[in-house]
């Protein structure tokens, strides 16, 4: 006897996996996979929209999956910021908490990401200085989340309009996008965190920043290194070994040692690597790709500088209220992850355009 679907959900599979959704999300197609979630695009019958909706690969196998699930549900609750991905809705099945086995995450869609962009077309300075002032605009709400966000092209996604949204905010420390096929993440990482040479804090993310501003401008990754040292070399070609001074700000004897050891290298004028790049532009990237992460600018002081000015309103800038990161660091069995995640369904608030729950 087939299982029948609740009342006002319908059935379909996808990529061999059977989807339970609400009659109003129609025309599924898969756009993406990971080992976290699929990606399926599919039309919002109610607002006349396109639409993502992901559904995590078994979210309750483990107290580890369970635990990102939950996070991943309460990061994207709490952004709200047109140049972060945000929730439109959430939903499952499931009527009661011992039946739960997937939920579901509506997210704007898109269309593309910056790394299909870029290998389809070269930017003008124009479109990068538009893509980089949001996704400064998006690092500037993060900096009140205290998490981190493993920027890569293929976490930037992007509309027909220019518009910018990053993806997988502040699961950096978890996993890798499941959005995209874009996997190189090293060329983007900044030095700090590829040795591990200290604690890390929100410049890592204008580092990455810098690395795709360079990319957009040359048209090529600027670091490509085949390994983690590889890419250390690569990264020390254009900013000159360390001075003594950020050496001895290392935690780590070993990263000490490797780094006095290298031979010395002098610092490119970035002016001459980026020959065909405005002044203001170069600038941009000689305040982000600095070695030492505490002389790096932050997201607000880089929108300051006069390269942003075209597009600059300060009124736009809002800044997001503090996430509270208590969970995130609490070890709770697999039941309660589960529980605390059915909580946070039911008490999704759909946008003020929305009059009723798919739950």
């Amino acid at each position: 006897m087939a299982v029948r679907s609740r009342t006002g959900f319908y059935r379909q599979e996808v990529n061999r996996t059977v989807w339970e959704v609400p009659e109003r999300y129609r025309d599924l197609k898969q756009v993406g996979t990971g080992a976290y979630g699929t990606v399926c695009s599919a039309w919002d019958r109610r607002t006349g929209t396109q639409v993502a909706i992901k559904k995590l690969h078994r979210p309750f196998q483990s107290k580890l999956f369970a635990k990102r699930a939950y996070r991943e549900l309460r990061l994207l609750k709490h952004m709200k910021h047109e140049n972060v991905i945000g929730l439109l809705d959430v939903f499952t099945a499931e009527i009661s908490l011992d039946r739960l086995r997937d939920f579901y995450l509506v997210m704007p869609f898109m269309g593309t990401d910056l790394g299909k962009l870029m290998k389809l077309e070269r930017l003008s300075e124009d479109r990068v200085q538009f893509l980089v002032y949001q996704m400064l605009k998006g690092l500037k709400v993060n900096a009140f989340t205290d998490t981190l966000t493993d920027l890569k092209p293929g976490n930037l996604a992007i509309n027909p309009d220019c518009e910018l949204k990053i993806l997988d905010f502040g699961l950096a420390r978890q996993a890798d996008t499941e959005m995209t096929g874009y996997v190189v993440t090293r060329w983007y990482r900044a030095p700090e965190v590829i040795l591990n040479w200290m604690h890390y804090t929100q410049t890592v993310d204008i580092w990455s920043a810098g690395c795709i501003m360079a990319e957009m401008l040359l048209g090529k990754p600027l670091f490509k290194g085949s390994d983690h040292l590889d890419q250390l070399r690569e990264i020390m070609k254009i900013t000159g070994t360390p001075t003594a001074d950020f050496v001895v700000k290392l935690q780590s004897q070993d990263a000490k040692s490797y780094i006095r050891n290298l031979p010395k290298v002098p610092k490119k004028d970035l002016h001459s690597v980026f020959s065909k790049a405005s002044p203001n532009a170069v600038c941009v990237l000689e305040k982000m790709l600095l070695l030492d992460p505490e002389r790096r600018v932050s997201a607000s002081e880089a929108l300051d500088l006069p390269f942003f000015s075209d597009f600059r309103d300060t009124e736009e800038e809002t800044e997001a209220l503090p996430y509270d990161q208590t969970m995130d660091n609490t070890d709770l069995p697999l039941d309660q992850w589960k529980r605390h995640t059915f909580t946070e369904i039911l008490t999704f608030r759909l946008p003020r355009d929305s009059k009723e729950t798919s739950l």
